[in-house]
């Protein structure tokens, strides 16, 4: 006799033993497998509290009679939330975010993961235009050493993706390598040197390059530091690209602090705390135990971070030391203070008190480059952004000096150019540190400062005199008749370059001058290497922006001229690769030309 019956009367009693064995469970078990009360516990890649998505997944999720035998005592999902917060509390800090995310697995179905649309911000900039010499025969702006745009340049095309034209900052790539120029010899914080050949994307074109490079010191003769440590640990934190990469960056600076530095660990989310104040540099467990314990949660008060910070830097102040706040966020501020304009006036106040602010950037997604940057620039500190351990090593170990101490502040430049030697010129990059002419000697006016060891870059393209220019001439003015320059040694001269600076506790700046004679022009075969490497950096940098000012070239002639070592470089002598950046940056040119060759095949299809 069959029994048709029989398969429900036996899911009942199996559903039935099961919710009797769990209401028998250890409740020391269930404490261990669950999260404090007052704790919010957020999804690694989505970015959202648990409880929101046990909402979400109890919505999809299909009515089930019974769970499945094998599932035990913990479903596959509390299995897989609990291995997702093993891993990001013990796995060392990944180089760059994996693909694609993990799936998050309910009883026996497989559901994706929330995927935060992309919100990234970007400040808009428009390139340097041509100007006439005739009209405006004098250039000034203030130096950058901030990094950050080629480093988030690279994660983008690693990741797949060409940047958004306002991600990219020419002058940041730039100045993100290690240039080989000479150290100062007569008692100034910084060396200027300048060189002068053709343009590799245009030969009737001729780059005019000015760079700096300042005095290094030594980390063990660095002055007492007195560093805070501002970390955001709110809840857009969680992912592997943000707070645990965050702290194994951080452990990696503790490491190298001495005995006579000290350190505070601030962090806010939709609270701030002092977790550390003024310990001393040699209690270094002390320091990286304190780092390890920081998990993310909760809304972004991030303005009321940076007061508690600034406060912790005053109690702790060191005379004649270095005074720094290290903000390690997305930029990700929604709770408090808000306005971009009001939270860069808040630290333009502050930098009065001695206290610099430097900026760390981490995560996608979310990520607000352009209040990272302006913030930074605000309060007299360098932009970076870390999208790997090696990028945080680079930052906060090898240029530790550079990105800790400060050499000059304030530091302006200022190019007035020949109307007899030169026609046009245009400034490549720091379209967002441009200042007016008479700013350049008013001490009130701020300006970038310049770290121990650094290295900053600038480059002009120039129309020679007697060139066919950019610029057509007027039909109804006759164009301005330059100027003679009077004097045999003036007349030589193709430019002449003026600096001004602070010393780093002094409030009145000294100037010195340069001139640049036309006599120096090369052939560019002859530039040396440091040269080449700025000029195909600046060439893919425009490439990237969609810059129309580069005739035919392509993102094969940067990679060409990147791969372009001299035989000095080839044998690892002066000028070598020695950090592999050189390599790195022919890969990134490779996957930007792909990329974009992708992207124009659908185009040519449609048409």
């Amino acid at each position: 006799m069959k029994h048709p019956a029989r398969p429900q009367v036996c899911s009942i009693l199996l559903s039935m033993l099961l919710l009797a064995a769990c209401s028998n469970s250890s409740p020391e078990k269930s404490a261990a497998l669950s999260p404090p009360e007052n704790d919010v516990v957020v999804s690694a890649d989505s970015g959202k509290p648990e409880a929101n998505l046990q909402q979400e997944a109890s919505m999809a999720a299909p009515v089930m009679e019974a769970p499945s035998p094998s599932a035990q005592m913990l479903t596959m999902r509390d299995k897989e939330l609990a291995r997702l917060q093993i891993k990001a509390e013990s796995a060392p800090a990944m180089a760059h975010r994996s693909a694609a995310p993990p799936q998050l697995l309910i009883a026996d179905r497989v559901y994706p993961p929330h995927v935060e649309t992309n919100r990234e911000r970007y400040g808009k900039t428009s390139d340097n235009p041509v100007k006439l010499v005739a009209e405006e025969p004098v250039s000034t702006f203030s130096v950058d050493v901030d990094t950050g745009s080629y480093a988030n340049v690279r994660r983008m095309l690693t990741h797949g993706q060409l940047p958004p034209p306002d991600a990219v900052r020419v002058e940041e790539m730039i100045n993100y390598f290690p240039y080989h120029y000479a150290l100062p010899k007569d008692g100034k914080p910084f060396a200027v040197h300048t060189a002068l050949a053709p343009a590799p994307w245009n030969a009737s074109r001729v780059l005019l390059r000015v760079a700096l490079k300042g005095q290094d010191i030594a980390k063990q003769t660095l002055p007492p530091a007195n560093l805070v440590f501002l970390v955001d640990v709110s809840g857009s934190m969680h992912s592997q690209d943000k707070l645990p990469l965050l702290q194994a960056s951080l452990k990696l600076l503790a490491r190298q602090l001495r005995k006579q530095d000290k350190v505070s660990l601030v962090t806010y989310a939709g609270s701030t705390a002092v977790v550390l104040s003024g310990a001393s540099g040699g209690e270094q467990e002390k320091i990286i135990g304190a780092i390890d314990r920081l998990q993310a949660g909760g809304s972004t008060a991030g303005a009321a971070g940076i007061e508690l910070a600034y406060q912790q830097a005053r109690e702790n102040f060191i005379r004649s030391g270095i005074n720094r706040i290290l903000l390690a966020t997305d930029g990700d501020f929604n709770v408090g203070v808000t306005n971009f304009d009001r939270l860069k006036q808040m630290i333009t106040e502050k930098r009065k008190s001695g206290v610099s602010f430097t900026t760390l950037g981490f995560g996608t997604g979310n990520y607000n480059e352009h209040m990272m940057e302006q913030l930074a620039d605000a309060g007299n500190g360098a932009y970076s952004y870390i999208d790997s351990l090696m990028e945080g090593e680079k930052v906060l170990v090898n240029e530790m000096t550079s990105t800790l101490a400060t050499i000059a502040k304030d530091v302006k430049i200022q190019v007035e150019f020949n109307p007899e030697w030169v026609r046009e010129y245009r400034l490549i990059g720091y379209e967002n540190r441009m200042l007016r002419r008479e700013d350049f000697k008013n001490d009130k006016v701020d300006a970038g400062d310049i770290g121990a060891g650094h290295t900053v870059t600038a480059l002009y393209e120039l129309t020679l005199a007697g060139e066919k220019g950019a610029i057509e001439p007027l039909r109804y003015q006759p164009e301005k008749a330059a100027p003679a320059a009077s004097g045999k040694e003036k007349k030589n001269e193709l430019a002449f370059i003026k600096l001004r600076y602070k010393k780093p506790d002094g409030d009145e700046s000294t100037q010195i001058e340069y001139p640049v004679f036309h006599s120096a022009l090369k052939p560019f075969k002859n530039a040396d290497d440091d040269f080449r490497l700025a000029a195909a950096v600046a060439g893919f940098g425009q490439l990237l922006r969609g810059t129309a000012n580069l005739a035919s070239w392509r993102y094969e002639d940067a990679r060409a001229l990147a791969a372009d070592f001299s035989a000095a470089s080839q044998k690892g002598k002066a000028g070598g690769d020695e950090y592999g950046y050189r390599a790195e940056l022919i890969r990134l040119i490779k996957l930007a030309e792909t990329l974009a060759a992708s992207q124009a095949a659908p185009e040519q299809k449609k048409e």
